[in-house]
């Protein structure tokens, strides 16, 4: 069931959901909590058909904002709201409204968005593009218990987790982190399997690609090795290698689905890796609504780095030269790092643990 309301408040957007509950024979509210997608009218589509595919995991009440640019500048004075209300089999397991602000009032979202949301529910904040440097600090980001964002979409994602650490606040995720659960998964339970210490890690994936830097810095940040970045085509990841003292553990992925996980003595595995949808990565962030210090600690470790001129991307490339020239990754490992390798005998086992 749809309802389109023009010119509306939010106390009529209210009466519209209990009226749409009551038509379709469902009066009881039965959702888990609040999700609020920021967003403009070109991604507005994909981005509500992936909350709507994680709604059924999850259901919750979609709260879709855009915020139209007006052309005139008569209009730009002119505040407006419009509605899109959808109940029943329209809103998957849960209930949507479209929010469409018009002239002064995009500029005070939080206020039409405050008296829709659930009572005594969490808030979720989803910037599929354009998300703020500041989530936290953000109207609407303020609203949240979780803000999501996606350096992918940015248009320079290396420099947009730069700012992303620099304005970290515990509740802050990333899409980009998301996409590399399985292979953080994958590479824990390979050196789960062994008794062999880590004395280098090499992460191949294609360039300008957030999820590669972050799964390097997770790997430098828990393993205390330096880890060399390379490029390749893609498409994202393609491949993790670990020097060991037992051999090289390698993880490949060239065509984006199927992997294959080699570890010296064992024989050849094939693993599915496939490359998830965003409703799936969405699900994914909505199982857990606490801060997540693990994505805090990779992300911080390559700040520094990150927030120089040169880019990882950069230094990847002077790394394939037959001169070796250190990556960002591998400095900020700096001191310790150095001496772990030269002193591999001194590593214990529970940095596996660790990685896990």
């Amino acid at each position: 069931m749809r309802t389109d309301l023009t010119d509306t408040t939010a106390s009529k957007i209210n009466k519209a959901l209990v009226q749409g509950r009551r038509a379709i024979g469902t009066p009881a509210v039965g959702m888990v909590l609040t999700l609020v997608i920021v967003t403009d009218e070109e991604n507005a589509y994909d981005a509500l058909k992936a909350a709507g595919d994680a709604s059924r995991e999850h259901p919750s009440r979609t709260l879709v904002v855009i915020k139209r640019v007006s052309r005139s500048p008569r209009d730009r004075t002119q505040s407006r709201l419009d509605a899109e209300v959808r109940v029943g089999a329209d809103a998957g397991t849960g209930e949507t409204v479209v929010l469409r602000l018009y002239g002064e009032v995009t500029d005070h979202a939080q206020s039409v968005v405050l008296p829709l949301l659930l009572p005594d529910a969490p808030v979720v904040v989803w910037w599929p593009v354009n998300a703020p440097l500041d989530p936290a600090n953000d109207p609407l980001g303020a609203l949240a218990q979780r803000r999501v964002t996606d350096s992918y979409a940015a248009e320079q994602p290396v420099r947009d987790l730069a700012a992303r650490a620099r304005a970290y606040t515990p509740g802050d995720t990333d899409l980009a982190w998301t996409r590399i659960t399985p292979w953080r998964s994958m590479l824990a339970a390979a050196l789960d399997q062994v008794t062999c210490e880590v004395k280098a890690v090499e992460v191949e994936g294609e360039e300008f690609n957030p999820s590669c830097e972050l799964l390097a810095m997770w790997l430098a940040d828990r393993l205390d090795v330096p880890v060399r970045r390379s490029l390749s085509d893609g498409p994202g990841l393609t491949a993790v290698r670990m020097d060991t003292t037992c051999g090289e553990i390698t993880l490949d992925r060239p065509d984006g689905t199927l992997a294959t996980l080699s570890i010296e003595g064992q024989p050849n595995r094939a693993v599915a890796l496939k490359r998830r949808e965003t409703s799936d990565l969405i699900a994914e962030e909505l199982r857990r609504l606490d801060p997540d210090d693990t994505y805090a600690s990779a992300l911080r470790f390559g700040v520094d780095r990150l927030l120089t001129g040169k880019s990882p991307q950069d230094a990847a490339r002077a790394a394939a030269e037959p001169v070796a020239v250190p990556t960002p990754v591998e400095d900020a490992v700096k001191a310790p790092a150095k001496q772990a390798v030269s002193k591999t005998a001194r590593k214990s086992p529970g940095r596996k643990a660790a990685a896990k």
